[in-house]
């Protein structure tokens, strides 16, 4: 594989190269392999769990195992089967369903898996919840439910994109709790919508931000319902920069570095289009660092994309310039624990590797938060 070597808001980013596409002749990834969770199993080997599209937008969630070149580097891929496919009432619709979308977290006070993905029911896109001891056999927990916030009703609101933190992080009262990244998609806040409105605008704060929500966590067994009710909430980000003005949301799972919890979340913004009203769509990547002891608070962001769609494969596919980041890996296999790579999506349709190496120092100039709410 080629390797480019990018530079963008004071950090590297190198890509690696495409590692996974369609494979020829299977039906059930016709449409796409897409937006892959990445895990390292008990077996110290890393597993992908990508989206698998068939006809018709029918996603079910794959396993395949990630092969490793002299260098270190991913170079592909060994299919292993199917984890995931739409069974319970919650996953399908009259015309198919679909389970989309996951990120995986081991969750160390459970000693379990715990995977994030979106049901595609003809209620809209939920966040549902399975658990797994080995990444092989997964038992579901249901959709996520969520109490109220001051004005704000979590319930029946589309809601994707989200992952766990891998420990027990203090709520907005200071008590230790399962900690949850999400970015609700109420009505008038999808990028489709956001795209009329004029260049500059004004935020609706809260619900065009990504939350971290948060449900008690009991270390007994593990029955289905038992963490997905969050009861508490944080607003952690909005929009603040051209690249993701449109929309802002989740990414990979937080996972803990020298400087902090750091997610690679993505943006969105238009792209010029002469001649016309309507608007193309770019989704870029960024970064965001938490604070180790309270994540609510931002020590980093991006203030420009770490990774943008440039190549062919990342500009043209079942959705047009799209970089999609959902998986991450420390490489503390090659005793390497300041590099990881990130598993993204490319136009809907292939997966791409990219490799981020942190500094000894964060860069300075990242921005929090926009103060005015515009954008």
């Amino acid at each position: 594989m080629t390797a480019q070597e990018i530079t963008a808001s004071g950090l590297k980013l190198k890509r690696l190269g495409m590692l996974m596409e369609p494979q020829p002749g299977n039906p059930l990834e016709v449409e796409g392999v897409l937006n892959p969770a990445a895990a390292r199993g008990p077996d110290g080997e890393l597993y992908l769990f990508p989206r698998l599209t068939a006809k018709g937008n029918y996603s079910r969630i794959g396993i395949a195992r990630v092969r490793f070149n002299a260098d270190g580097d991913p170079e592909g891929v060994e299919r292993l089967g199917i984890a995931l496919q739409p069974e319970a009432d919650y996953e399908r619709r009259p015309d198919g369903g679909g389970c989309e979308d996951p990120r995986i977290t081991f969750v160390e006070p459970l000693q379990r898996y715990i995977m994030t993905y979106t049901a595609f029911s003809d209620r809209g896109p939920r966040i549902a919840l399975a658990s797994s001891k080995d990444l092989f056999h997964w038992e579901r927990m249901g959709l996520a439910t969520f109490g109220p916030y001051k004005d704000v009703e979590f319930s029946d609101v589309d809601d994707k994109d989200a992952s766990i933190f891998p420990v027990a992080i203090p709520n907005p009262s200071g008590h230790p709790e399962l900690a949850l990244i999400h970015r609700p998609l109420f009505p008038g806040t999808r990028p489709e919508e956001t795209a009329c409105h004029p260049a500059k605008r004004e935020l609706d704060i809260d619900r065009e931000s990504i939350w971290i929500s948060y449900c008690p966590m009991s270390l007994g067994g593990l029955e289905p319902g038992q963490l997905s009710r969050f009861t508490s909430h944080h607003r952690l980000a909005t929009p603040v920069s051209p690249w993701e003005r449109l929309k802002i949301g989740g990414g990979t799972p937080p996972i803990l570095t020298r400087h902090g919890w750091l997610i690679v979340y993505h943006g969105v913004s238009d792209l010029p289009h002469p001649g016309t009203t309507a608007h193309k769509l770019c989704y870029s990547a960024g970064v965001m660092v938490l604070t180790k002891e309270h994540p609510q608070v931002i020590r980093y962001r991006s203030t420009d994309p770490v990774l943008t769609p440039s190549l062919p494969q990342e500009c043209q596919g079942t959705v047009a310039n799209v970089v999609f980041p959902s998986g991450i890996d420390r490489r503390d296999d090659i005793k390497m624990p300041d590099r990881f790579d990130v598993y993204y999506g490319m136009a809907d349709n292939r997966i791409g590797v990219a490799r981020l190496d942190l500094p000894e120092a964060l860069p300075s100039g990242g921005v929090a938060n926009s103060p005015e709410a515009k954008v």
